[in-house]
This record gives C-alpha cells, sequence and structure tokens, in this order.
C-alpha cells in the first residue's frame, strides 16, 4: 500500500528541517566558560590562554565563545556555584576552574557530568579529593596541578641563601593559601629562619598596618604566598612596597619581581596555561575527562631582579645569579 502522498512530503520536510537543524547546531560556536579568582583579561595569563586557543583553530565568536568571570573570589562560593549552574543552563560545554580551590569546589558542586578543567595553583587536588589518581582522574575534572603547596619550602630555602642575613621572614597569607603559608612555616623553622605570621582577611588588605603592628623593619623580608589578592590583584604594589620599605621580597611568580620585587620562583606561568587549553581542546574533540591524565609542571624558573638588589644594597651570590632562568639588570 502506498502511503498519502502528502503524508511523505510532510516527514520528508520534517527530516529536512532537521537536518538543518542539526547543521546549524554543529556550526554553532562551542561554549567555554572561565573561572578565575582575580585577574583582568589584560592579564599575561588569559592572554596565553587564548593565544594558544587560536593556534588551536578556535575563533571568538566564530566556533567558539569564552566567557569569563575574573573576579570570582569576590563572590560567595554559593553565588560561584550558581553563576556556574547558570552559564551551564546557557549551554557551557567546559568549565575551566583557575586558581584558587573555591572556583574547583564551586564548579563541582554545580556539576557532576560537565567537564571541568582545573588549573590547581594553591592547592592539592588529589588530597583534597577531588580527582582518584593523577593519571586516572576520573569523574568529570582533569587539568594542570602547579604544585605551590610543596614549592613553599623550597622557595624559603633560596631566599635564605640569596638573603643570608636575613634576620626573619615575613610571611604574607589569606585563607586561599594557608596550605602554602604552613608548608612555609615548617621551611622556616627547619632552616633556622625565624617567621613572622601576616595573616589577611578582609580585603583590602591593609598591609602598611600589618608590618607596622608586626614591627617588620631592617633586616627582614617579605614572603609572599600566592592567592588571587596576594599575587593578581596586589603583587605589584606589594613589590613597590617592599621596595619602599627596603625589604627583599619573595614571590611565586615572576610578574611581582618585573615590578620591583626581588625574586620569585614557580612553574612556568605560560607552559601551563597553554596546557589548560590544550585539555580544553581535547574535550571539545570528544576526550572524556576521567581518562586524561593530570599533568604537573615539568620545568620551574627562578626569576632574580639584580637592580632590586642594589638598591637595597644585596649582595645576591654567585651560586644563585648562576642558577638563576633570568637575572633583570
Amino acid at each position: 500500500m502506498i502511503g498519502h502522498p502528502t503524508r511523505r512530503v510532510l516527514l520528508l520536510a520534517g527530516a529536512v528541517a532537521t537536518a538543518a537543524l542539526r547543521a546549524i547546531a554543529d556550526d554553532a560556536p562551542r561554549r567555554i566558560f572561565f573561572v578565575a579568582g582575580a585577574g583582568a583579561r589584560s592579564n599575561p595569563n588569559i592572554a596565553t590562554f587564548e593565544d594558544e586557543m587560536r593556534r588551536l583553530g578556535y575563533t571568538d565568536a566564530r566556533n567558539v565563545t569564552i566567557d569569563y568571570l575574573l573576579r570570582s573570589v569576590d563572590l560567595s562560593s554559593e553565588a560561584l556555584t550558581e553563576v556556574i549552574a547558570a552559564q551551564i543552563g546557557r549551554g557551557a560545554e567546559v568549565i575551566v576552574a583557575y586558581g584558587p580551590e573555591r572556583t574547583l569546589k564551586s564548579a563541582v558542586a554545580a556539576t557532576r557530568s560537565i567537564p571541568i578543567v582545573m588549573a590547581a595553583i594553591d592547592y592539592d587536588p588529589l588530597a583534597k579529593g577531588y580527582i582518584a589518581s593523577l593519571a586516572r582522574p576520573g569523574g568529570n575534572v582533569t587539568g594542570v596541578f602547579f604544585e605551590q603547596i610543596e614549592l613553599a619550602a623550597k622557595r624559603l630555602e633560596l631566599f635564605k641563601q640569596a638573603v643570608p642575613d636575613l634576620r626573619r621572614a615575613a610571611m604574607l597569607w589569606d585563607e586561599i593559601s594557608a596550605d602554602q603559608y604552613e608548608a612555609a612555616r615548617q621551611a622556616a623553622v627547619a632552616v633556622g629562619i625565624p617567621g613572622v605570621s601576616l595573616e589577611f582577611r578582609a580585603t583590602p588588605y591593609d598591609y602598611e598596618r600589618a608590618l607596622a603592628e608586626a614591627g617588620v623593619g631592617e633586616g627582614d623580608g617579605l614572603i609572599v604566598m600566592t592567592s588571587p589578592v596576594l599575587s593578581t590583584v596586589d603583587g605589584q604594589r606589594l613589590a613597590a612596597m617592599a621596595l619602599q620599605h627596603r625589604l627583599p621580597s619573595m614571590f611565586v611568580f615572576r610578574g611581582p619581581v618585573e615590578a620591583g620585587g626581588l625574586m620569585s620562583y614557580g612553574a612556568t606561568g605560560p607552559e601551563m596555561n597553554r596546557l589548560v587549553a590544550r585539555y580544553v581542546d581535547r574535550i571539545l574533540k570528544g576526550a572524556k575527562p576521567a581518562d586524561l591524565p593530570v599533568e604537573q609542571p615539568t620545568r620551574f624558573e627562578l626569576v632574580v631582579n639584580l637592580n632590586t638588589a642594589k638598591e637595597l644594597g644585596l649582595t645576591i651570590p654567585p651560586s644563585i645569579l648562576a642558577r638563576a632562568d633570568e637575572v633583570i639588570e
């Protein structure tokens, strides 16, 4: 029996329409939501990520749409979870949780199915239970683990070698960098440097008052932990303040050293930020986060600002200068 001709035409039209909608959907930009603790679109970390995305063939508004929330530190954890959930409702296919633990914690609270690419800078995602293992993370989370906690001790050792007459180490930390502070505190005891705890809670952080109340002055140095406020928002300000008070300073990333800080030691940011983009690319092409091993830094850089050393009247030992990846003169 031959079907009704009108019905066949309607079925054919419906099939054509469905195929057209699928083609449009396939051509629609893929959506990514990038959450960071602090920063701006001009931040070198974001610029490197975007540059790598372009190199991988993604052009904003043509085949990818990247929405940003770059000051999540201003939101409560609950509010951040709601924002991420709203972006998922708008079609976000990948969440990038960059920086502090709260970005990943809120992302996981928002979804257990949408892929999450983390850039774990100041926490251990394995110890915190976000992944099952580095080789096979399981679940919907994978990405990059910067290992800042373990580096806190190494950073203090290098600082002591560079400034052998260091009287005390004033350690600047906040809630986000508490684990780093504890590692640095233990390292200070091990190398025989009295540590001074400078904890900051309510923003804006009053650094001048904290230094004055702790009696930080001649012969002391600053060890600055990394957090959205300490390293990104206030990094350059802290470098300038240390120089003004004639205090040698040690940072995690090179940005504050370029602004006048004495030293930094940590993972090379550009390399790790490109890795974040590559994870996003692989997931958009069908890879599952559970099957993508978490990567860790393979290279760490020591940067020394010799101009700052001269201004402070310090002579950096040749052993440190020989080891430095870059000496700013």
